[in-house]
């Protein structure tokens, strides 16, 4: 079928493929039927004449992943398929035996999306910037064309190869978690991938593991795998109380982000656990870089100084803290998100790994997860506050201007706004997809959080609620 040269009826993705990976509903957005355009697409952007593919337990993805592959055998590549797993193990197999990847998963969204994250040889990430928004136009280019030209060489082949106990053998041997005294450690799976992985990786260490929600069911009939909503932490919360645990892990859907609980029942911030696990690596390596993305906390880079190592900031984004731990050579970074970037796991995120330098760190000592941490969270943090606005744009520059010029404050604009003063900080970055303005902010003592919080919020809204009150 011939391309329409009509531009009302071409094809556009934009709202399937984000910043960094492809993302959208099922059907409605995309199906096995676009995601073989994306297995040819990703082997003619890449240059890839091997790939693997993995997914997690979502109803879509297996089907998913078998059309991309189909697509990808058709253009010549072969294709090594690892069936479930987290995304992190699909990182570490990419690393591994040296292949680009393409992980199905729609990581903590509702049961009815579904996506890809690809890595190139080495799980080096694949963005808008890195070959993504080539990977959109040709299948864009394609779906109004009726599929891709097919190539005069070689078909594919498929293979199988299970990696889940490699993965886990390798992350054993990351950290030292010999000698620890005895744990009762409540996971929270939320039926997704951490329900696979966790099992395997913490067989045989001296820990009593609780286990919720391990049943591996993509439509989350417990709570959303998303333990960043404090909504879906509650029952670890209370479990760990009842069990009188020593802590408590959660996962996301595709268990590539691990959120820490304390022995009372209390979230520890992913900052405070970037602070501890940057303590943990600099002891191996002094003097090291470590990264921290410019919402974690500044108690962050205030420990990365003290313990003599070299603190650097980057945006917010897997993407782009990838490819400053290369360029840096840095052993760690982290992200308020709860992503933990690691030189040894090939500069990629994974929350097992970080969930086993906190085993391993409380272990080691005798007292409580509550003590240990309480040197790494020094400030009062907002958390992340949305605001839909109608221009974004304009609604940053009013707070721009309303901070400017004020002594003892600084302002960047490495990722949004961000405003700096003595005891403080706030960051205000516009979403890449939606018209909503993220704001977060910190002080030293909750009364100066709260005010600042609520005096940026006041200009943000500003506008629209003298719409509203015009209406």
């Amino acid at each position: 079928m011939a391309a329409s040269t009509d531009p009302a009826q071409r094809t556009d993705l934009s709202g399937l493929v984000k910043a960094y990976d492809v993302r959208g509903l099922v059907p409605e957005q995309w199906d096995e039927s676009t995601a073989e355009l994306f297995g040819a697409a990703f082997v003619q952007v890449t240059g890839a004449r091997a790939l693997l593919t993995g997914h997690d337990m979502r109803a879509s993805s297996p089907g998913l992943a078998r059309a991309f592959a189909r697509g990808a055998v058709a253009q010549g590549a072969d294709v090594t398929e690892t069936g479930l797993c987290s995304t992190d193990q699909l990182y570490y197999a990419s690393g591994a035996l040296d292949l680009p990847g393409a992980m199905f998963t729609a990581s903590h969204n509702p049961a009815r999306y579904n996506g890809i994250k690809l890595c190139r040889a080495g799980a080096a990430p694949v963005g808008q910037d890195s070959g993504l928004a080539e990977i959109r136009a040709l299948v864009e280019r394609w779906t109004d064309a009726g599929g891709p030209p097919r190539p005069a060489g070689r078909t594919g082949t498929v293979t199988h190869h299970d990696t889940l106990e490699e993965y886990a053998r390798h992350l054993r041997t990351l950290v030292d978690l010999t000698g620890i005294r005895p744990l009762k450690v409540v996971v929270d799976a939320g039926n997704g991938m951490g329900g696979h992985t966790v099992p395997t990786v913490l067989a045989g260490l001296p820990l009593d593991v609780v286990p919720m929600y391990f049943e591996l069911d993509g439509s989350f009939p417990n709570h959303e795998a998303n333990p960043l909503d404090p909504a879906n932490i509650v029952d670890l919360q209370a479990r760990v109380r009842a069990e009188q645990a020593d802590l408590g892990l959660a996962f996301d859907g595709d268990a590539d982000r691990c959120f820490v609980v304390d022995e009372r029942g209390e979230p520890v911030s992913p900052s405070a656990i970037t602070a501890l696990v940057a303590s943990r690596e600099l002891a191996r390596r002094p003097g090291a870089t470590v990264l921290h993305n410019l919402i974690t906390s500044r108690t962050v880079p205030e420990v990365i100084s003290e313990l003599g190592g070299t603190p650097v900031r980057t945006r917010v984004g897997h993407s782009f803290i990838k490819a400053e731990m290369a360029r840096t050579g840095a052993v760690f970074g982290g992200e308020h998100s709860a992503h933990y970037y690691f030189a040894d796991f090939w500069n990629a995120d994974t929350g097992m790994l970080a969930a086993l330098h906190v085993l391993a760190a409380l272990g080691g000592q005798q007292g409580p997860l509550s003590e240990l941490t309480r040197g790494f969270d020094r400030y009062t943090a907002s958390g992340e506050i949305n605001s839909t606005v109608e221009d974004p744009a304009d609604r940053l520059s009013a707070v721009r201007a309303a901070w400017s010029g004020r002594p003892d404050v600084t302002l960047d604009t490495l990722d949004g706004l961000t405003v700096n003063g003595p005891d403080w900080w706030f960051n205000l970055r516009p979403s890449n997809t939606e018209p909503l303005l993220r704001l977060n902010a910190e002080a030293r003592d909750p009364r100066t959080m709260r005010e600042l919080r609520d005096g940026v919020l006041a200009l943000v809204r500003r506008a629209e609620e003298r719409t509203e009150g015009s209406a």
